[in-house]
């Protein structure tokens, strides 16, 4: 049994109103001995619909005391952030993690060139495979600008918003091989691990992010180190189909997937 949620969002989160005490119950009852929470961190999101995807750090670690003294004979609670990069925002990400004692950062791709996909100008002037191609270049970029996180997040999360549906029904790992190897190779060369992001079941794709077929090249590529996250914005979202993605990494010839305290990993068994 999968016992730890490293990707978990709370009210800090802008687009969560779920409190953190919810979240924590809900690990709770499912088991579990651990929930990381991590936080959107986002500088320079567009605040065009008045989520800015920031948070006040001092609050959120008074908060996150409050709660690790509060459940401390229940589960251990963790402190995370997911951080949105972009190459030049490094330096100020830098900063962040040196000033703060988080257990785990997340690094994604949410932004590329200032926009997300989730939004249609994403896709504006260029066709949706080169959409695609230009999001695993960012991540490419932002591994090579910025080392302090421990895992990059939801590697294909453009996939999910891709405007060309029978795109999402005929995505594969063969389809944008070469780029996605480059991806891969450089997370690895990087010293960093990859999250087996479960809200791909959640949102219908039939697939966990990134899709098996890319866990099976991270691991002929040599690549070990794996969170497991739900991307949970709500309670019913926390360990959302895990015991799926538990199979899925035992059949792909995993024996353990990663959690983090101090940002130092710890393996633990799958079988």
């Amino acid at each position: 049994m999968i016992i730890a949620d490293y990707h978990v969002h709370s009210s800090f989160s802008s687009d969560s109103t779920a409190p953190m005490e919810d979240m924590i119950e809900k690990a709770i009852s499912l088991g579990m001995s651990k929930i990381c929470f991590t936080d959107h961190m986002d500088y320079d999101f567009p605040n065009t619909n008045g989520l800015p995807f920031i948070f006040n750090p001092e609050e959120y670690f008074t908060k996150l005391a409050d709660m690790t003294g509060h459940y401390k004979s229940k589960i251990k609670v963790l402190k995370g952030i997911e951080l949105g990069l972009q190459p030049y925002l490094a330096p100020r990400y830098e900063a962040l993690i040196e000033k703060y004692d988080f257990d785990f950062a997340i690094g994604s791709s949410h932004l590329v060139n200032g926009l997300d996909p989730y939004y249609p100008e994403y896709w504006m002037n260029q066709s949706p495979e080169k959409g695609v191609e230009i999001y695993f270049q960012s991540i490419i970029d932002n591994v090579k600008a910025f080392a302090g996180f421990q895992v990059y997040g939801h590697l294909d999360y453009v996939i999910r918003y891709v405007p060309d549906k029978t795109l999402i029904q005929t995505y594969s790992y063969k389809k944008y091989g070469d780029i996605i190897d480059e991806v891969l190779r450089t997370i690895i060369q990087h010293g960093k691990g990859i999250e087996v992001n479960t809200a791909g079941y959640k949102y219908g794709l039939g697939f966990a992010h990134p899709h098996s077929d890319i866990l099976k090249r991270y691991k002929e590529l040599g690549g070990e180190v794996i969170t497991i996250g739900s991307d949970g914005h709500a309670p019913e979202h926390l360990g959302y189909d895990f015991p799926k993605a538990e199979e899925l990494l035992r059949t792909l010839g995993f024996d353990y997937y990663v959690t983090y305290e101090n940002r130092k990993p710890i393996f633990e068994k799958l079988k």
